[in-house]
């Protein structure tokens, strides 16, 4: 009998949503070390596969230099690479900043009406497709600074992929909606703040990657056209510097330490897309089969 009316309630409770098992997968703890220790084991594999490489082909220093030769460029010439990454940090994160408040910005507008759109957007694709390269020497006669101009060209470069992506976002919200919002009387800025901006998240996401990443590569292409050099130089500077005085140690340590601000640049904006997704959208909730 006492088995009866659980069996008795949960049949009453058939067809309703308390009768509905919400299944959360959870990652073993053997996954998430193997998502954290396979990509570290591979970036061994191919440092260790480079030591090979110099020994057995007993490579020269000054052709290539070795892991342990990198590794003590970075510790002795820290004092002069160290201001330089400042500078391309600075630059790169100021652009994506400025990107991201003009992409988003300008993207609103666009939005708001289809003979605005018109009438702005070739711009922004005209900035796009036109080469970096020829870009600079013009921004180097018009701005104030180098500094200024840098930091312009690696706005251009991470300005349209976020105004783009916004654009698309805003535009692919659900007809019905959107009609449902009319018809409760909404108005236009409640319609953009409630509905809008909230659906256009994911493809945000996108576009700060995307934008993240092109800004860093922008600021170090920049730096190239422009040539620019002396103390206020970023790490663009010190490869030059390095390859003319065949440095190939600090050169590659320069390399290395814009790979790993890459790297740290497109896991914060990979963080900042989980936590704007992670808790609705499809593309970052786990499959439950």
């Amino acid at each position: 009998m006492t088995d009866a009316a659980p069996t008795l309630s949960n049949r009453s409770e058939a067809g309703t949503d308390s009768a509905v098992a919400i299944v959360v997968h959870k990652d073993s703890r053997l996954e998430r070390i193997l998502s954290i220790a396979i990509p570290i084991l591979m970036v061994l594999l191919a440092i260790g596969l480079w030591q090979l490489h110099i020994v057995v082909n007993q490579v020269p220093r000054y052709i290539m230099p070795a892991p342990m030769d990198v590794i003590t460029a970075l510790i002795n010439d820290w004092p002069t690479l160290y201001p330089s990454l400042l500078v391309t940090l600075r630059i790169t994160f100021l652009a994506l900043a400025l990107a991201l408040i003009g992409g988003v910005g300008i993207a609103i507008i666009l939005v708001q009406s289809r003979w605005i759109e018109l009438a702005v957007f070739p711009f922004a694709v005209i900035l796009q497709v036109t080469p970096m390269i020829a870009i600079a020497p013009l921004l180097l006669i018009y701005m104030p600074d180098t500094q200024s101009a840098l930091l312009t060209c690696a706005f251009v470069v991470a300005f349209f992929p976020i105004l783009s992506n916004m654009v698309a976002g805003l535009k692919s919200v659900d007809h019905n909606l959107l009609n449902l919002f009319d018809l409760y009387g909404a108005n236009r800025w409640q319609t953009l703040i409630q509905l809008k901006l909230p659906s256009s998240l994911p493809y945000f996401a996108a576009g700060l990657r995307i934008g993240g990443g092109l800004s860093l590569i922008a600021s170090v292409v920049a730096e190239f056209a422009a040539g620019s050099a002396g103390k206020g130089a970023g790490l663009a500077f010190r490869l030059l510097e390095s390859g003319y005085r065949l440095n190939y140690p600090r050169l590659y340590a320069a390399l290395v330490l814009l790979m790993l601000t890459g790297v740290a640049i497109f896991a914060m904006t990979s963080l900042v897309s989980w936590l704007l997704l992670h808790r609705w959208h499809e593309s970052a909730l786990k499959r439950e089969n």
